[in-house]
């Protein structure tokens, strides 16, 4: 890979790390912050910093185009990539949307199904990935049934895992990360890029998300990840491993089904500030991992911080199983 092609991972990542303290300032100013649940402390964080992610990605894909185009003189998956960027515009709008009406009202189900379907239209107007999966031509069914789906599934349940300083923001990393390196090995490199792109805005968000968390990534950022996860597998077609990658998100839609799509991941603060799960029942990884700990370390608190990577453990573990199941099919 040139050296040139980094400007535009390290153009994003400053740009996203330099806006978000304005965007902080701004946010508390109009209002748009929220209480840090798991904390003592009654000081609000400022909400919806994930603008400033989606920004540094784009700013920094539209450098990828330019350098492609006057330095490489080349125009291949010019369509693709703007496709890219269309189709993530509209999600994290949809996210933004939810976070101005506030996470207690929000769009209700029906809407947000609407306007996501939406944002899949860019890639079903350039056919978008191949109908051929595991020896099937699902045909026009791929482009106008599975390609929203999988839209739809991937933004709206990436937000069910959600809740903890640094939980959405290092659960994306990680996914977008392997994603890189699949789309990479599978002849896919300008993908490998544009993922990489986003990593380096998360990591720069990380910084200012991670515990103690000063600002809130909203569904903004969550909805963004998601959709751009299923846009990278159906664009790389690599939807198998994708959906392997997915396997937390998929048990905590279980989960969160069992309880109605009504429980909440949060949990509740003991006598000496510790978390303790609010319910009897396990309503999603966050409850489960507080359970887990609570047996693990006994009568020791358990922090925000220990669930959070216990959590990411629990990606990684899944992450490396993926890639010893799909090795044959990614390092070729």
């Amino acid at each position: 890979m040139e050296t040139i092609l980094l400007i535009p991972v390290l153009v994003s990542f400053f740009v996203t790390l330099f806006s978000i303290p304005v965007w902080i300032k701004r946010a508390k100013r109009v209002g748009l912050e929220g209480k840090d649940i798991h904390k003592t402390s009654k000081e609000k964080i400022a909400e919806a910093g994930g603008i400033c992610v989606l920004f540094g990605f784009v700013l920094g894909t539209l450098i990828y185009v330019q350098i492609i185009t006057f330095y490489f003189e080349s125009t291949d998956y010019l369509i693709k990539i703007f496709s890219l960027i269309l189709s993530l515009l509209i999600i994290g709008f949809i996210g933004f949307i939810d976070d101005i009406f506030g996470w207690k009202i929000g769009l209700n189900k029906k809407t947000r199904i609407i306007l996501l379907i939406f944002a899949s239209i860019p890639l079903i107007v350039i056919n978008a990935g191949e109908s051929v999966m595991m020896g099937i031509n699902f045909g026009l069914f791929y482009p106008l049934f599975l390609i929203p789906l999988g839209i739809i599934g991937a933004a709206t349940t990436f937000n069910f895992l959600a809740g903890y300083n640094g939980l959405e923001t290092s659960q994306g990393i990680l996914i977008l990360s392997a994603l890189t390196v699949v789309v990479y090995f599978t002849g896919n490199s300008w993908l490998g890029l544009v993922s990489l792109i986003m990593v380096a805005c998360l990591i720069a968000f990380y910084i200012f998300n991670k515990y103690p968390a000063s600002v809130f990534p909203g569904d903004v950022l969550t909805y963004s990840i998601g959709g751009l996860i299923a846009i990278i597998a159906i664009l790389g077609n690599i939807e198998k491993i994708a959906v392997f990658f997915f396997i937390p998100y998929i048990i905590e839609t279980g989960l969160k089904l069992r309880g109605g799509l009504k429980k909440e991941s949060f949990a509740t603060l003991n006598e000496r500030g510790g978390l303790k799960n609010q319910y009897k029942k396990i309503y999603g990884l966050e409850h489960l991992s507080i359970y887990l700990l609570e047996k693990i370390k006994k009568d020791k608190k358990i922090s925000e911080k220990e669930v959070v990577w216990f959590i990411n453990l629990f990606q990684v573990f899944i992450i490396i199983i993926g890639f010893l199941i799909f090795r044959n099919n990614i390092f070729i």
